[in-house]
């Protein structure tokens, strides 16, 4: 599936809300990444096109603990779409 820059941005969105410093920058990352859990920034390779950023920020996200009550309802829809919320039973 191509992702769609819409998405990019929604992901980009659901990081900002639950606290983190987004950045696009160069450097010698070997995953294309680089997150830093105590301050909360994560730096994604600016070479990167859109496809590969949102999966990059897909991975991201399902290694850091989620608040789902700190999101918005539209948020919380979108990672509901991409997986990330599971309804609870």
């Amino acid at each position: 599936m191509k992702i769609k820059a819409k998405y990019l941005k929604q992901i980009e969105s659901v990081f900002q809300e639950l606290g983190y410093k987004l950045r696009y920058e160069k450097g010698n990352f070997q995953s294309g990444y680089c997150y830093v859990h105590e301050s909360n920034v994560v730096v994604v390779n600016k070479f990167f096109d859109v496809q590969a950023r949102f999966e990059t920020l897909q991975n991201i996200l399902s290694q850091v603990q989620i608040d789902y009550s700190e999101l918005s309802a539209l948020s919380r829809k979108f990672l509901s779409e991409q997986g990330f919320l599971r309804s609870r039973a």
